[in-house]
């Protein structure tokens, strides 16, 4: 007769049902990555000035402020007087260009096409996305590089006191010189002329005009995403045309001898560098795969699709 003998048997799960659930979690975690690696782009009427606006402006309320506090400084800077080069006669020789009162580009058209232009284009924008954050830290941001930019030229035009190239002339609107027994000059010309007369280096003009256009052509080339690496050179024309812009009205100060050369090339640096960190302050690189979106999108959108995500693992 045979003989059997009793095994004691455990209970368990097939051996394949680990391995899946770690597998189910691992593609998980992969659709996680690669959502997050490239966001989609923003959704239409999610977050607009109406539902999100207060929220986005109460929680930069103190970058408002300061916006405040850096208008204060600017016209504290403009009301001073500036410092009063020492210019003797043989100074004078290379600044006897004429006097025109009257700019090519004014003053009061600076801010129309610095500022207003590219909000204009902002709004332009948001109409078609409809995200308050793009809108509110395009135009924070532009605010900012034109304002920083106006505080550091005002600075600099206060401290150094270079004379215009039209110097002569309106420190001696008649032609007739006068100095003082120190060789300096002695003015007799209308005080608010000669005033500005020490204010040439840098040029303000310009320094404005590249911090908000420089702004804008940076902007510009996120949303158009001039660098997908597909070569189109269109984008990059269009991205140019703001800093051509600038250029010319640079080239307008020198053409009303209102600035020297270097006047000009500094006021473009100023601007320039300004208006690049005031952007990617708030936005990340145009080359970036979410170049278009600022940063506070994408770190929002980064926060929803993680929680999703995680809820997604709970439920497997």
């Amino acid at each position: 007769m045979y003989s059997w003998k009793r095994t004691k048997t455990r209970n368990t799960f097939p051996s394949f049902i680990p391995k899946l659930h770690d597998s189910l979690l691992n593609f998980a975690f992969y659709m996680c990555i690669s959502r997050l690696a490239r966001m989609p782009e923003i959704e239409f009427g999610m977050h607009t000035v109406r539902s999100h606006g207060a929220k986005v402006a109460k929680n930069h309320k103190c970058d408002w402020l300061i916006l405040l506090v850096l208008v204060a400084m600017d016209g504290f800077l403009n009301y001073i007087h500036p410092f009063n080069r020492y210019t003797n006669t043989k100074m004078l020789e290379d600044l006897k260009f004429p006097f025109k009162e009257h700019d090519t580009i004014p003053m009061w058209a600076v801010p129309i096409f610095a500022v207003i232009l590219p909000c204009t284009v902002f709004l332009i924008y948001y109409h078609y996305r409809r995200d308050v954050y793009d809108l509110h830290h395009a135009i924070l941001g532009i605010l900012y590089s034109v304002l920083v930019t106006a505080v550091i030229t005002d600075s600099i035009k206060d401290a150094v006191g270079r004379p215009r190239p039209n110097f002569f002339y309106r420190c001696f609107p008649d032609g007739i010189e006068a100095f003082l027994p120190n060789g300096d000059v002695n003015c007799h010309g209308d005080p608010k002329v000669v005033k500005e007369g020490y204010k040439s280096f840098p040029s303000g003009h310009t320094s404005w005009s590249f911090a908000g256009l420089a702004f804008l052509s940076w902007y510009l080339c996120g949303k158009m995403k001039a660098f997908d690496r597909r070569g189109h050179a269109a984008k990059l024309c269009i991205v140019l045309l703001p800093l051509l812009f600038a250029a010319l009205v640079g080239i307008s100060r020198i053409d009303d001898y209102w600035h020297h050369w270097t006047d000009v090339f500094t006021g473009s640096i100023i601007g320039s560098v300004v208006a690049s960190l005031c952007y990617l302050l708030f936005f990340p690189f145009p080359h970036d795969i979410n170049g278009w979106a600022p940063h506070a999108s994408i770190k929002m959108r980064e926060n929803i699709e993680l929680h999703s995500t995680s809820v997604r693992i709970d439920t497997v």
